[in-house]
């Protein structure tokens, strides 16, 4: 009889360690598949935060690029205003300063 109970102790404990691996396969395979939805999400969190940024940048060139234009323009404009007031002040004083030089030329010093 200890014998029969020496077999169905190895048999239980063969059952156990049965059981036992399919608990541990079955805990790994969980552990997979958490970890794999775990970096999908991830993933998907990655694009999005990249997509974000990559619309912050590309309304902050828009924008930029907008007021440099503008700037450009305005520059511009200031700078044919500059012009136009030194062209209206040379013809002011180019009567003057063309008599002036003809004075100095036809004078003759003693």
């Amino acid at each position: 009889m200890d014998s029969f109970r020496g077999q169905g102790g190895i048999q239980m404990l063969l059952n156990a360690e049965q059981e036992a691996q399919h608990i541990v396969s079955s805990a790994r395979n969980l552990k997979m598949a958490r970890l794999k939805q775990a970096k999908d999400e991830a993933e998907k969190e990655v694009t999005l935060y990249k997509s974000h940024l990559e619309t912050e940048y590309q309304k902050r060139i828009s924008e930029t690029s907008g007021s440099s234009e503008s700037t450009v323009k305005r520059l511009e404009e200031e700078t044919e205003i500059k012009i136009k007031q030194l062209k209206d002040s040379a013809l002011k004083v180019s009567k003057e300063v063309t008599d002036l030089l003809i004075k100095y030329i036809t004078t003759i010093k003693n």
